[in-house]
């Protein structure tokens, strides 16, 4: 069965965008080369890639609390692009768990990727 093995995110200033990853995921890159400007890190198997060189990717991170996420977010000065909101209602489990509505956020990262909050919220 294929799975998703890395994504790349663009980095140009890899400490700066490090650090905020590092703060939003609550865990330190796994691995550093700088140079060429690579940082790594692991979210379950599936590596996130800090990277001087890559395009802007967009990204979808799941949250418990999406509420919680984006304020802690703010209150950090972090640009909230849009607010939670319903994206989608699960009535079977195609693409999350039944009887869910999938809320989403959107913020900007030090790079000015957009980068996607979801939650998985039972009706």
């Amino acid at each position: 069965m294929p799975r998703l093995v890395q994504v790349a995110q663009r980095a140009t200033d890899l400490a700066a965008t490090s650090a905020f990853y590092a703060e939003l995921l609550g865990v330190e890159p796994v691995a550093t080369f700088d140079p060429p400007g690579l940082a790594f890190f692991d979210l379950d198997g599936v590596r996130l890639l800090l990277d001087r060189g890559a395009p802007s990717a967009l990204i979808y991170l799941p949250v418990d609390d999406i509420d919680a996420a984006v304020a802690g977010l703010r209150e950090k000065g972090v640009e909230i692009t849009a607010e939670p909101h319903v994206i989608f209602g699960h009535d079977d489990d195609t693409l999350g768990p039944a009887g869910t509505d999938e809320w989403m956020a959107f913020f900007t990262d030090p790079e000015g990727s957009t980068v996607g909050l979801v939650e998985q919220r039972p009706r």
